[in-house]
């Protein structure tokens, strides 16, 4: 089994990193670059960088922010936002970035997926799903959380795995930024479907949570409040989990 991954992830809006709950009323955090360099000296594995109004604007993700990232930064960055040609990819991988996120661009054209691992591999392909809870099941919902779609999550990860996605980045809208937990009925379920690495997001409050979202299937858990907030520093959090007996890199 592959030791268990901590990722801080940038939510970025106008050149600034931002934070909200469940997608909404999003406040300033800070700058990327600022963020980045703690996180990478308190020990996170990797980087998320999502450009939040790239699809919602429809432009293009910020190349050259990737690009002073990778000047300063030693650790892997996935990117997202945005991205919905090879070309698009083949520019932020070209800038820094070692793997790409796909969402709406994805839900509107699933071939994309399997294109990028042509052309990429599949281990630069990150497939992030949006999730709602829908009575029994949840719905992916697209564009930064505010196109709901027919898709079902767990079935949508399994299609997406199946056409070449390399990792699956798992976001419950309902518990993004409210400091609850995980939802563990979902990443239980989804990871259960899958051969691929899932990135457990959203509602992560500390390490217990973080903990809790490994013991339910989750291979990384992702976090940003708790870490722009400095309530925990990314070494407190591989303190806990090491003494847990989670397998955590170092």
């Amino acid at each position: 089994m592959l030791t268990r991954r901590i990722i801080p992830c940038l939510d970025v809006h106008a050149d600034r990193v931002v934070k909200g709950v469940r997608f909404q009323q999003l406040r300033d955090a800070g700058t990327p670059l600022d963020l980045a360099r703690r996180y990478e000296a308190e020990g996170a594995d990797e980087l998320v960088v999502l450009d939040v109004s790239a699809t919602p604007e429809e432009r293009r993700t910020c190349a050259g922010l990737i690009g002073q990232l990778r000047a300063h930064l030693g650790i892997p960055i996935t990117v997202g936002g945005g991205i919905r040609t090879i070309d698009d990819a083949s520019r932020l991988l070209d800038a820094g970035a070692d793997k790409v996120g796909l969402n709406s661009a994805a839900v509107a054209d699933p071939s994309l997926i399997t294109a990028l691992a042509d052309r990429f591999g599949r281990q630069c392909v990150v497939v992030a799903i949006d999730a709602r809870r829908a009575g029994p099941s949840w719905q992916v919902v697209a564009r930064s959380g505010s196109a709901p779609t027919p898709l079902d999550a767990a079935a949508w990860a399994s299609e997406a795995e199946a056409r070449g996605a390399g990792e699956i980045l798992l976001t419950s809208i309902d518990r993004d930024g409210g400091l609850d937990g995980y939802d563990l009925d979902l990443i239980g379920l989804v990871s259960s479907r899958l051969s691929c690495p899932v990135i457990a997001s959203g509602g992560a409050a500390g390490p217990q949570h973080m903990l809790e979202a490994f013991r339910a299937g989750a291979d990384a858990a992702l976090a940003a409040s708790i870490f722009h907030d400095e309530r925990f520093a990314i070494g407190e959090v591989k303190s806990f989990l090491t003494r847990a007996s989670v397998e955590i890199r170092p």
